[in-house]
């Protein structure tokens, strides 16, 4: 475990505004602290410049460690249930295991003091029936013949009062697995019952074990008579984080490290695929041993952001003898003070965030040791969890995301990979962000910052105080009120600038009980690592839609004129002009620069080696690009590694020429109340603003956007 990490409760604070952060020292060590902004935060030497600035506080020195555990692996838990078991018990639940062969996992457990009874997936993959007498003796019986994977599967273990232990399974489907088995056992006793659901009693110090894969439904406890002491519906309840027990001492069970809701039950028909129509039929829930919810650290400090730090990208650096840590924040203004604002994606972040990519770390360490810039990655760090770009260990894809754990590739004075570029940075989120930031401070653009969390909680309010909105390097996932706001914003004269690429495309819906947790279903189309299984495509969290904007009626196109169509290797292109940049309604784009249709700009950046790469946006008029939307200059990367998305195909050959789809359109075009968009279409792109110091053609034709932006003479849509 990484020695020294940490978390806050929030992306970021207003001044005045209290951030708390949670920190896990091992070995109990002390740390110190200190509070820095970052105006760059590239650690590559051959980059822009590293440049911090400490900002004093009451907080800093000498603290305090202390060491907070991370324990993976989903379940649900009953601290205490009156339970007179003496005439006999029976646990029961309906069962689609992923991962049957993998050892011992829980499916319904309970102990009274040392007594325990568990109903289990066995070691060797068959249904077994464990009870453990007060001597803390064990029997065991086990059906012999062994769990298919992905199959329903009913399963009881019963405990008579005179001891005797039987276990069942019974196949939804004509499978020959079915079977039985008895062995005698402690009888049961009468008292207070702790409960378990997809784990066991802990062996160890965490707080549950043997977790199990896959998905559980209707798991209940019954009497000799059948009557319910407990019964679970999971129907009910969808977006908590509740088990509801229907039976008489509604013994809700809490659910743990967040698994996954709205799975399709053993009598989903296909007749529906929005589980709010028929709810009955999604009464599972899919638990995985690798699930990771908010950690619940104590807290180790609370900031008070002072009034007078301006707003921007900040960060607490602690730091002892056995490792350091940056834990960014953002500070926001208690009221805004400039016309423009850089909103920061922390929805993408915090989706992205985790990412386990096996032999990152050591891939990555001799330079990052050269660099002086943070070592640790995820998968050095599994115990805090795994992203949505990840499969969970049984398969299934990571849906359900929290911002409540260290996240240590979303972190300032890091890289994220080894960038094939001449002096390539390697760098993403955090520190891509850093990038438009200092470039913003380098032209002289006062400007505030806010986050994509902001914009959920508040809506249009977050952005009616700003004339100019810019939108970074990566903001790809959006709540349905985030994609509302910044189509009001547009609607009442706003001007939106979109610097990154593959924007604006998936949906993401933050749990309503625990606003730090984020939900992505991917459905129908789009490039993406893992797709939601039939049925499965509606968010638990409000119960939308999900998978791409496009998909739900709000493509990228519309918004900002183009969207995400072509992806490769990380690796930067130049744009060239084309003929529209010398229409009149961009002459402000030309001032000072000496431009003609071919001429090519953006050919170096920190990120790839040049302006248009990774992953690109371009228009297309048939998914909403605005008729009067000039593209000024394209970015079109013919090569090997770049290929079309795949929701643009619908026969094995592309609709469009290759230029017109590989390729990054940098666009320009007018609203109807006065405001206007501008959109680059390319990752690489804020890479490429600081080079030279920000003294290039890309970055004067980026500044004379955001001048004129900020400009409240209003713009005008061409005639027809």
């Amino acid at each position: 475990m990484h020695a020294l990490t940490g978390y806050t409760d929030r992306w970021s604070a207003k001044q005045g505004g209290t951030l708390r952060f949670m920190v896990s020292s091992t070995g109990d060590r002390p740390f110190s602290l200190r509070f820095v902004r970052h105006l760059c935060a590239d650690p590559n030497p051959a980059g822009p410049g590293y440049a911090e600035i400490a900002m004093a506080s009451p907080l800093d020195g000498t603290r305090a460690g202390i060491a907070q555990p991370a324990h993976l692996g989903s379940f649900g838990h009953l601290a205490a249930l009156p339970a007179d078991l003496r005439g006999g018990v029976r646990l029961a639940a309906t069962i689609w295991p992923t991962t049957p062969g993998k050892g011992r996992q829980g499916l319904v457990a309970l102990r009274i003091g040392a007594w325990r009874l568990a109903l289990t997936i066995g070691a060797d993959g068959t249904t077994t029936a464990e009870a453990t007498g007060p001597d803390g003796a064990t029997v065991r019986a086990a059906v012999p013949r062994r769990l298919h994977v992905r199959r329903w599967y009913d399963v009881t273990a019963e405990l008579r009062h005179d001891g005797h232990l039987t276990v069942s399974q019974t196949p939804h489907a004509p499978l020959a697995d079915a079977g039985s088995a008895k062995t005698l056992a402690a009888p049961p006793p009468a008292g207070v019952a702790e409960v378990f659901l997809a784990a066991v009693p802990p062996e160890t110090d965490a707080p549950a074990s043997a977790h199990y894969n896959g998905k559980l439904e209707h798991p209940s406890l019954r009497g000799p008579s059948g009557a319910p002491l407990a019964a679970w519906d999971f129907s009910i309840g969808m977006a908590s984080q509740t088990a509801t027990d229907t039976g008489p001492h509604a013994a809700h069970a809490r659910l743990i490290n967040l698994p996954t809701r709205a799975m399709t039950g053993s009598n989903w028909t296909g007749a529906v695929h929005d589980w709010k129509c028929a709810p009955e039929q999604y009464g599972a829930i899919h638990f995985h041993d690798d699930d990771q919810g908010p950690l619940g650290w104590r807290e180790s400090f609370a900031l008070d952001v002072p009034m007078d730090w301006p707003s921007g990208l900040y960060a607490a650096h602690i730091a002892n003898e056995a490792g350091e840590d940056y834990i960014p924040f953002v500070v926001r203004p208690v009221r805004p003070r400039a016309d423009v604002v850089l909103l920061v994606p922390t929805f993408s972040y915090q989706v992205y965030g985790c990412y386990v990519r096996p032999g990152r770390g050591a891939e990555i360490a001799a330079r990052a040791a050269a660099w002086g810039a943070l070592r640790e990655t995820p998968d050095m760090n599994p115990q805090f969890g795994l992203s949505c770009y990840n499969h969970h260990a049984d398969g299934s894809g990571v849906a359900l995301m929290t911002q409540a754990r260290p996240m240590l590739d979303t972190r300032p004075r890091q890289f994220a990979l080894m960038d094939p570029a001449a002096g390539g940075s390697g760098t993403a989120r955090w520190v891509s962000e850093s990038y438009i930031d200092q470039w913003l401070h380098t032209i002289g653009m006062d400007h505030d910052v806010i986050t994509d969390h902001d914009l959920h909680d508040e809506g249009l309010a977050a952005l009616s105080p700003y004339r100019v909105v810019i939108a970074g390097q990566h903001p790809e996932y959006h709540s349905e009120r985030m994609m509302q706001a910044f189509e009001d914003h547009l609607e009442i004269g706003g001007r939106l600038m979109y610097l990154g690429g593959n924007g604006f495309y998936w949906r993401a819906e933050p749990s309503p009980g625990q606003p730090e947790t984020l939900e992505v279903r991917r459905a129908e189309g789009g490039i993406r690592v893992w797709e939601a299984m039939p049925g499965e495509s509606y968010h638990q969290f409000g119960g939308g839609y999900g998978g791409l904007w496009r998909r739900i009626g709000r493509s990228s196109h519309k918004l900002v004129g183009i969207s995400f169509s072509t992806q490769g290797r990380h690796l930067g292109f130049p744009y060239h002009f084309i003929s529209g940049i010398e229409n009149d309604r961009v002459a402000f784009m030309r001032e000072g620069l000496d431009i003609a249709p071919g001429l090519p700009f953006g050919t170096a950046g920190f990120m790839g080696g040049g302006a248009a790469g990774f992953e690109l946006d371009s228009v297309n008029p048939k998914y909403g690009t605005p008729p009067h939307a000039l593209v000024v200059a394209k970015g079109i990367v013919i090569h090997p590694d770049y290929a079309w998305v795949n929701e643009d195909m619908l026969v094995h050959r592309h609709p469009l020429p290759q230029d017109d789809w590989s390729c990054a359109d940098m666009t320009f075009f007018e609203t109807h109340a006065g405001g206007a968009v501008f959109s680059v279409g390319s990752m690489t792109y804020a890479g490429s603003l600081m080079v030279n110091g920000g003294d290039t053609p890309l970055s004067r034709l980026t500044a004379n956007v955001v001048r004129r932006f900020a400009d409240p003479a209003v713009f005008a849509v061409p005639e027809a």
